[in-house]
Parts: C-alpha cells; sequence; structure tokens
C-alpha cells in the first residue's frame, strides 16, 4: 500500500485548482445569473479536487468557493447573498462557507465509498463522485437556508410570494 503524503504533484495539483477555482469565482465562467440566484459551476474544481486529492483538498476548495460566495454577498454581487446578510451575516457565513465545506469532504468521501465498492468500474465511480458535488451543494446551500432562515420573515414572505402556506 502507498503512504500518502504531501508531495510536490499534489501541492501542484491543488494550487491549479485554486487557482481555477478563483478564476472561474471571479469571472462570468463560474456563475450564471438565472433570475435572483446564481446557476454555480465551482463545483467542478471541487469535485476534481476531492476526488483526485481526497477529501480534506475538497474541503479546503469547498472553503475558498464558500469564501468566494460570502465575499461576492458582502461586495454585493449576489442579491439573495445580500439579502441573507441583511437578514444574518453569520447565519449566511455559516450557508455559504460551511455548507460548502462540507460538499466538498462529502463528495470526496462518497467517491472513495464508491471507489471501495466497486474497484473494477473506475469511470462508474467518477460519474458518482461528480453528480454528487453539484448535488450536496445544493442539498447543504437549501438545508442551511431552510434551518437558518425558515421562520425570517424573508423566507416567509417569498414563500407566502410563490403561494406556500
Amino acid at each position: 500500500m502507498k503512504k500518502q503524503g504531501i508531495n510536490v504533484h499534489s501541492l501542484t495539483q491543488l494550487a491549479l485548482l485554486v487557482a481555477l477555482e478563483l478564476v472561474m469565482a471571479n469571472t462570468p465562467l463560474g456563475m450564471l445569473p438565472i433570475g435572483p440566484i446564481n446557476a454555480s459551476l465551482l463545483t467542478i474544481p471541487v469535485a476534481i479536487g476531492a476526488m483526485i486529492l481526497g477529501p480534506a483538498a475538497g474541503a479546503l476548495l469547498g472553503a475558498l468557493f464558500g469564501a468566494t460566495s460570502f465575499l461576492n454577498a458582502v461586495q454585493g454581487k449576489s442579491a439573495l447573498g445580500i439579502a441573507l446578510m441583511n437578514v444574518s451575516p453569520v447565519g449566511y457565513f455559516v450557508q455559504a462557507v460551511i455548507g460548502r465545506i462540507l460538499c466538498g469532504l462529502c463528495c470526496g468521501l462518497i467517491y472513495l465509498g464508491v471507489k471501495k465498492l466497486l474497484p473494477r468500474h473506475k469511470k462508474l465511480c467518477c460519474g458518482i463522485g461528480a453528480l454528487a458535488a453539484p448535488l450536496l451543494n445544493t442539498f447543504f446551500y437549501m438545508g442551511f437556508m431552510m434551518l437558518l432562515f425558515y421562520n425570517t420573515e424573508f423566507i416567509q414572505s417569498k414563500a407566502a410570494a410563490l403561494g406556500a402556506a
């Protein structure tokens, strides 16, 4: 069994993924505006890092993704982020950053688990790991939003506008 450790190759891969994440976060390549929300492609480097470098690298890239999302809200670039920051800055920090860290970590763990279960099906394992990242991102982002902001006037007014009781 190979000993896992920090080496120049893995640090270089991580640095390239961090650079890709930052470029995507600061250009229209990473966030596609759809009404008041942004469809994010920033889960791609998170998924790649989690599968190639492991869950810890996925968590680090997820933290970077969350930090850029939080910074966009602070700078006024995200309509939903601004609204949630006005309700609770700490709550939005938890939603944006902690949710994304969990996304990267869980994506790496899912990939390792599937790889252990299906060792001869590498493409299937990569597909499941790649699909896990955006699903987990949505699950944690929306889950933390409901957990932290559900009883606030902002969410209640949006739900009432959509016809929810």
